[in-house]
């Protein structure tokens, strides 16, 4: 277990600010050392059968975190809500930098929206309106393959529908697109997540909240600021 103590490393300074929707708790993509020691401590407490779980469960955890760094996401955060049935609902959001040098971001999106053959939600992209700028919007039903083990009698692995939404806002001091992605297996729910999506993507901005609000104090929180946004959409 100690092995995994190596996915540790230092937190990148942001260079961009969102907010997090309500029933999404933020994955821990930076743990320090000394957490992960004392979750391995803890583990090796466990009796048997339940710490052999536990090292599994926490052995996936760093493999995903160690994905994500790779893939230089800044945020992960998993959400769960009932459904219209009161089961749970389960969905993914992340958010991540991609860097594209030597291009004008905005352009290359631009050229993506003129080439799509459509303005239907599996027809490219589409442009939206944010207080960071025009992002551009797509979205798509996928078939994957389900977690766990087939179904009795059935060699293939089973498989599901699930609902991908991005959104992609240029970032203007630089050769890079912020990206916010939201993945569920409720795609029936597609209209929900979209307005989640689309919620947490007006969040997004260039600028420190911190520092804005501390500038504009004792005002902090104005109609118009960040701060106003994120209570605008997420309460």
């Amino acid at each position: 277990m100690n092995d995994l103590l190596d996915m540790t490393g230092a937190e990148p300074k942001p260079v961009f600010w969102y907010g997090i929707p309500h029933g999404y708790r933020q994955v821990d993509l930076h743990p320090s050392r000394e957490g992960l020691a004392e979750v391995a401590r803890q583990i090796r407490e466990l009796p048997g059968e339940a710490r052999d779980c536990a090292d599994q469960v926490f052995r996936l955890y760093a493999f995903v975190v160690m994905a994500l760094q790779k893939q230089q996401v800044q945020g992960c955060a998993l959400g769960m809500h009932p459904d219209n049935s009161g089961g749970p609902v389960l969905s993914v959001l992340t958010v991540s930098s991609v860097p594209m040098p030597g291009v004008s971001p905005k352009l290359v999106l631009t050229k993506l929206l003129a080439d799509s053959p459509g303005n239907g939600p599996d027809d490219g992209l589409r442009p939206v309106e944010l207080p960071a700028g025009v992002g551009f919007l797509s979205e798509s039903v996928r078939i994957t393959v389900a977690p766990g083990v087939p179904p009795e009698g059935q060699e293939e692995p089973r498989q599901e529908k699930t609902w991908q939404g991005m959104v992609a806002i240029p970032d203007a001091r630089s050769s890079s697109v912020v990206v916010v992605q939201m993945v569920t297996a409720s795609w029936e729910l597609a209209d929900d997540y979209r307005g989640v999506l689309l919620g947490t993507a007006r969040t997004v901005t260039f600028t420190d909240p911190v520092s804005a609000q501390a500038e504009r104090a004792p005002g902090a929180g104005a109609p118009g600021s960040a701060a106003a946004v994120m209570r605008s959409d997420f309460g």
